[in-house]
């Protein structure tokens, strides 16, 4: 008797036949999303399937003599062990742990990625986290995923028990991000080597707050603009420390002593780092504040949409004491952020407010960092808008134009995000 799976495989194969011939240039419109996106639940569900089987195929593994199911599946498929590997874990991560997210998988209620995401989510939990608390995370970032994208999904699950349990939070990231920032101080380096044919090569590790400040910096001069940051390590006290490690401290401190005034104008503003932490998180130097921008440096798939920019509250104590870095303390006071209709143009102030709200284009679908992105009235000033965060919204130049573009529809959804259609 034939396995239902093996049915299964036969009856898609038959049906991927039957159009194998045809061609997609005469569908309408409507007709290829529909299928694109039909299409992508159905790779999800079969992804899902083929992960079930690979989660329970120790036997091939045995049977051929390979180091596991993955190596015998890329080495029988031609495929990437690489990619292989990054299967099985899955595979066995929603077998073993997560059979939720694997149902949902299985239903086409999420895809690869982000299940992949949402994974590596929940495994950087701490694991003082009730189980009870786990299966809430699990449920919400599916249910998150049904509007969001792996990237934004990945920032979400990053700060999920703030969400569901944030009586857990403050201390519980308070230690994590700790234990970063002495292990980034710790593991600074920096070395150079002279190549020969004039140019020397720079090479080494600093902490990911000194990174994402350097980038920042670099940027202002590079034309795009970008991200925000951070503070300078505490020098190591013990005194012999090897010479990379010395070149890295300074290096450190070398950009502390950049003065962002005499830097270019970046992303509308003088360049700016900002910091946005709750008043009272900061009085009691518990849980992290946020750095705000964009995240130039590379950084993991799983968590490069924020990867560097969470820092202690002890931190963020120490840069709100330095005039390079604006403090955007919430709750506390702030500067005057709706100038109504005496200008035309947004501020400096409330270009960091959108900033501080927007984080990126608000564009559906689109990651353009916020400082790369225009202030654009939702009422058009001539048209009698005023100059307000209300009326306002963060839009890269791509989408700033299609705003403009009178054969488009922008529709402001729910979430904040801008929606475009083209107009019938």
């Amino acid at each position: 008797m034939t396995h239902p799976i093996l049915v299964a495989t036969d009856l898609i194969d038959e049906a991927l036949k039957t159009v194998a011939d045809t061609n997609p240039a005469f569908m309408a419109t409507a007709d290829k999303a529909a299928a694109l996106r039909e299409l992508a639940t159905l790779e999800s569900r079969l992804a899902e399937l083929r992960m079930r089987i690979l989660a329970d195929a120790d036997d091939l593994a045995a049977e051929s003599g390979a180091r596991d199911a993955a190596g015998w599946l890329a080495d029988s498929t031609r495929t990437r062990l690489e990619d292989a590997r990054a299967d099985l874990r899955l595979a066995v991560a929603l077998d073993r742990r997560w059979q939720t997210l694997g149902a949902a998988l299985r239903e086409g209620r999420v895809n690869t990625a982000q299940a992949s995401v949402i994974v590596h989510a929940l495994d950087e939990l701490p694991d003082e986290v009730p189980t009870v608390v786990l299966e809430r995370a699990e449920g919400v970032l599916i249910e998150h995923a049904g509007r969001f994208a792996p990237k934004q999904l990945a920032r979400i699950g990053r700060h999920i028990l703030t969400v569901i349990a944030p009586d857990l939070v403050d201390e519980a990231e308070g230690r994590r991000l700790a234990a970063l920032e002495a292990e980034g101080r710790r593991r600074t380096r920096l070395t150079l080597r002279r190549l020969g044919d004039g140019t020397t090569r720079v090479s080494g590790l600093i902490p990911d707050a000194s990174a994402t400040r350097l980038a920042t910096y670099l940027e202002a001069y590079a034309n795009p603009r970008r991200d925000v940051v951070d503070a300078d390590p505490t020098i190591d006290p013990v005194p012999c420390l090897p010479y990379p490690r010395h070149l890295g401290d300074a290096f450190c401190q070398l950009i502390g002593a950049l003065d962002p005034k005499r830097l270019p104008v970046h992303g509308g503003d003088a360049t700016t780092v900002v910091v946005t932490i709750p008043f009272e998180k900061l009085m009691a130097d518990l849980g992290a504040g946020d750095l705000l921008g964009s995240g130039t440096v590379p950084s993991d798939p799983h968590t490069d949409a924020r990867a560097g920019e969470s820092i202690t509250a002890a931190q963020a104590r120490r840069l709100a004491c330095n005039a390079n870095i604006i403090p955007a303390v919430l709750g506390g006071d702030s500067e005057v952020l709706d100038l109504g209709r005496a200008r035309r143009l947004f501020s400096a102030a409330q270009r960091r407010a959108l900033l501080i709200r927007d984080r990126t284009c608000r564009a559906e679908g689109c990651d353009i960092p916020g400082t790369w992105s225009e202030a654009h009235h939702w009422v058009t000033w001539q048209s009698g808008g005023d100059t307000g965060l209300d009326n306002g919204v963060l839009l890269c130049s791509h989408h700033h134009h299609r705003a403009h573009d009178p054969t488009y529809e922008a529709e402001r959804m729910g979430n904040g995000d801008v929606r475009f259609n083209r107009r019938t």
